[in-house]
């Protein structure tokens, strides 16, 4: 298989205005770079390492395709039920073979498509995006189908700017990409603007930094319909400065149990399997943090600490203000007109 590297995405404030852009949705999955070839097929993630294993069914339905060499750029999804599950990806990535068999026959997945970068023993590198769109088209309609489907696009800033308000939490955010550009792999030839929200969360709890003597990070919570607040995040992009005296404020409030439902948890992975140290507080400090997505009932990724809301009250802070994933009916809300109805 080729040494072949997805080319990326510079994040940006907003996207671009000028003529001559095609904007797509940034689907909230595994990317991943599939190869054809007589020789066999091989599914690669961003950073080239193996996904074949993990997602046999769709190494089963490249294999059905009556082409046998091609190179496609996609993301793996996984709808679950009725939503599109992250936690469902995850959950693949795991060692024992016969679960993977179990999961691709309960839950299988999906590959989105949205570039083409060889077909036919042409390679389309070097095509402009026009041209490789055309025939990624023309290769879906060909071979498309439940487990292999083609991501909207669209020239209209309008239509973008819906997909990032109206995406849920199915899309990631929205790409732009030149028309009359080439595939760069391993450059960061796009721009994406990110999909992201907020959320007023209560601070059960905080963790000190290093040396003691201020806060590294303030860890979230939410309440359910039960009352019981539920450890969702974290936060820790406070400056330096403001360490010492946040720890001052947050001292008085200290208070067990912090968490009266979910807590957060001790040893992991991201921590060596040491124990990671948090100290409860009352439930009394509300703080509105920037997210982008939801896994399961917790932040993905680190937040953004937006402002204090000393005029929110904490039992105002619940669960139902988290996005989750997107249901796959809803998907076709993204497109608004058909895949191509609004290209010049």
């Amino acid at each position: 298989m080729p040494d072949l590297s997805p080319m990326e995405a510079k994040l940006v404030a907003a996207l671009p205005e000028e003529a001559g852009w095609q904007f797509e949705p940034k689907w909230d999955g595994f990317r991943a770079l599939v190869f054809r070839r007589e020789r066999g097929i091989e599914i690669l993630s961003k950073s080239g390492k193996p996904l074949s294993r993990y997602f046999p069914e769709i190494v089963a339905t490249i294999a059905a395709v009556d082409c046998p060499d091609f190179i496609l750029d996609g993301e793996l999804i996984l709808p679950v039920g009725d939503v599109l599950s992250f936690d469902a990806l995850q959950a693949r990535l795991h060692p024992a073979p016969s679960r993977i068999q179990r999961l691709s026959h309960e839950t299988p997945a999906q590959l989105m498509l949205f570039d083409c970068l060889g077909i036919g023993g042409a390679a389309l590198l070097q095509a402009p995006l026009h041209e490789r769109r055309a025939a990624l088209e023309a290769f879906h309609q060909a071979h498309g189908g439940p487990a292999l489907l083609l991501s909207h696009r669209t020239q209209d800033l309008d239509m973008a700017q819906s997909w990032l308000a109206q995406g849920g939490g199915a899309l990631d955010g929205v790409v732009a990409k030149r028309l009359d550009a080439p595939y760069r792999p391993g450059e960061r030839a796009m721009l994406k603007v990110k999909q992201h929200r907020t959320a007023d969360c209560v601070v059960g709890g905080f963790r000190r930094t290093k040396e003691g003597d201020g806060v590294a990070s303030l860890l979230l919570g939410l309440y359910d319909d039960a009352g019981l607040l539920h450890h969702v995040g974290f936060t820790s992009g406070i400056a330096g400065a403001e360490r010492p005296a946040l720890l001052q404020k947050l001292e008085p409030l200290v208070e067990a149990p912090g968490f009266t439902g979910k807590a957060p948890g001790g040893p992991s992975r991201w921590n060596n399997g040491v124990e990671s140290e948090w100290v409860p507080l009352r439930a009394e400090c509300v703080l509105e943090v920037l997210y982008d997505q939801v896994t399961g009932d917790r932040f993905r990724h680190g937040t953004k600490l937006l402002r204090w809301r000393p005029d929110k009250a904490p039992a105002q802070c619940r669960m139902e203000q988290l996005i989750r994933e997107v249901r796959p009916a809803e998907l076709s809300t993204l497109a608004g007109t058909s895949t191509d109805a609004d290209q010049n």
